[in-house]
């Protein structure tokens, strides 16, 4: 859901060499080798002028950062590490309670955080009307549905929409981050928030969730390491139930990494229970007067693959492709192919809005969302007024994400982009799951009627290494016009 450190994120200085584990040392129990990193000394020399430059207080997201400091992989593709763990969530329209409701979205939620690369990296900062899109296929033969959308340039706002609705789920948000310098950390301020429907239980409304904010400490001096901090508040305004979890950062003489904490409130305010542990391995529960049960276990978790289309069936703005030169450099640690095709991609955009302007052209619409009250972006589908009918309301969002496509068949992701970046991930086949509350693989009604359906899935097959860059599809494939954005490119 939610993530996501948009920030500069920002690494430490290192004369002799580059790694992961900066600290040297495997025994640290608070995950801070899995969040430091450290730099060749020719890499150090080019991030020491970026901050030679910056002031404190000062935007961070006009500075175009080096390819060497980049995840791989898209922002608004990163979001979907808040989706790895559904069976946390599925079958919680079932559940009676709304206690033990609030607590399977509360878990739910917090379960994405341990998701992340080695070491200190951000993802690709989406260009104007770029999206991503994928699907899950579920061990029981469900399927998932995603698309998120970079709506806004200046400032920047990332859109997105899951649904399920086979499993009862479906989620909406958009990310805004605000990204500031502040002497030796980085700041990023996450605005927007993230908005959970159980489509069996409408009576609940949504359950919403504020992001906790990402801190890069270390830039000038001392060993970098990524924080998550600040307060991340979880509700549901009908049920009255609230959580606000505190994400804590270290303090200069005690506390540890990763840690948080929060009280669970109930109708009234009053104590339910205590949330803890780190957000990077195990979260815990302690209802009151009871003792801790384990809500989450990163070490024991496994993630839902996601199946994406072939690069030479994605269209020109999706991430993949649009970002496949510099994520293929990236991977080959070429640093000055990887300069060159971020300054491609940048550029043409660049060359769009001149293109506008000289036209006297106001930027597209945007494709798949709609500026909605609140400041909020939904989407163009009617989720409030899904078809009753579960296997037509999965068709409905089918054919928004997709058009006419087929839906990507499940399948080995290709070798040039990632999957799952956290090694601790995708667990032996071993490992324990999470065992989701049994409910029916077909509910029999989600919300009322409305948005129609479309052909079936045929011929899916699975994306592959082999997949090669072809031309774009001449037409979207998906409805709407293409998407639009702000009038300049937002560096990388």
């Amino acid at each position: 859901m939610g993530l996501l450190s948009h920030s500069m994120d920002t690494l430490s200085i290192n004369k002799s060499r580059r790694q992961s584990n900066a600290s040297g040392a495997g025994d640290e129990p608070d995950g801070r080798e899995q969040d430091t990193s450290t730099l060749k000394e020719e890499e150090g020399h080019i991030l020491t002028s970026i901050i030679s430059q910056l002031r404190p207080g000062m935007d961070l997201s006009k500075i175009a950062l080096p390819t060497f400091v980049l995840e791989p992989r898209s922002l608004l593709e990163r979001i979907t590490d808040f989706f790895s763990h559904p069976e946390l969530i599925f079958g919680a329209g079932e559940i009676e309670d709304p206690k033990e409701r609030f607590l399977r979205v509360m878990t739910f939620y917090l379960s994405g955080w341990h998701i992340k690369p080695k070491g200190v990296k951000k993802p690709y900062n989406p260009v104007l009307g770029e999206f991503f899109r994928c699907s899950y296929q579920y061990p029981d033969g469900s399927e998932g549905f995603y698309v998120a959308e970079q709506v806004s340039h200046h400032p920047p706002v990332s859109a997105f929409f899951y649904a399920s609705p086979q499993n009862g789920l479906l989620i909406t948000g958009e990310l805004k981050p605000k990204s500031r310098f502040l002497g030796n950390s980085a700041a990023t301020i996450m605005e927007g928030e993230d908005r959970i429907r159980l489509l069996n239980r409408p009576e609940d409304g949504d359950y919403s969730i504020t992001m906790p904010n990402t801190y890069a400490r270390g830039i000038l001096f001392g060993k970098m390491i990524l924080e998550l901090g600040d307060i991340s508040t979880i509700k549901n305004e009908k049920t009255d139930y609230k959580c606000d979890v505190e994400f804590k950062t270290k303090g200069w003489i005690s506390g540890g990494y990763n840690v948080i904490s929060g009280h669970v409130k109930g109708p009234g305010r009053a104590e339910v229970g205590e949330v803890s542990g780190m957000w990077s391995s195990t979260v815990e529960f302690a209802e009151k007067g009871s003792k801790k049960t384990v809500l989450f276990d990163a070490a024991t978790a496994r993630s839902a693959p996601k199946s994406v289309l072939p690069l030479a069936e994605q269209e020109e703005k999706e991430s993949r492709r649009l970002w496949a030169k510099l994520t293929d450099a990236i991977k080959r640690s070429d640093q000055n192919a990887a300069q060159a095709a971020k300054s491609e991609v940048e550029e043409h955009q660049r060359e769009l809005v001149r293109v506008r302007e000289a036209k006297a052209e106001s930027a597209p619409e945007s494709r798949f969302f709609r500026p909605a009250a609140g400041d909020k972006w939904m989407p163009k589908l009617d989720v409030d007024n899904l078809p009753k009918d579960v296997a037509e309301a999965e068709e409905a969002v089918r054919k928004f994400i997709f058009g006419d496509k087929a839906t990507p068949k499940p399948g080995a992701e290709p070798s040039g982009t990632p999957t799952s970046p956290d090694t601790a991930a995708t667990a032996p086949s071993s490992a324990k799951q999470a065992t989701p509350v049994s409910s029916p693989k077909q509910p029999k009604s989600a919300p009322a009627a409305g948005a129609g359906s479309g052909t079936g899935a045929a011929s899916m097959r699975s994306v592959t290494s082999s997949d090669s860059l072809a031309e774009p599809p001449s037409v979207p494939t998906a409805p709407g016009p293409p998407a639009p954005g702000p009038k300049h490119t937002h560096p990388v």
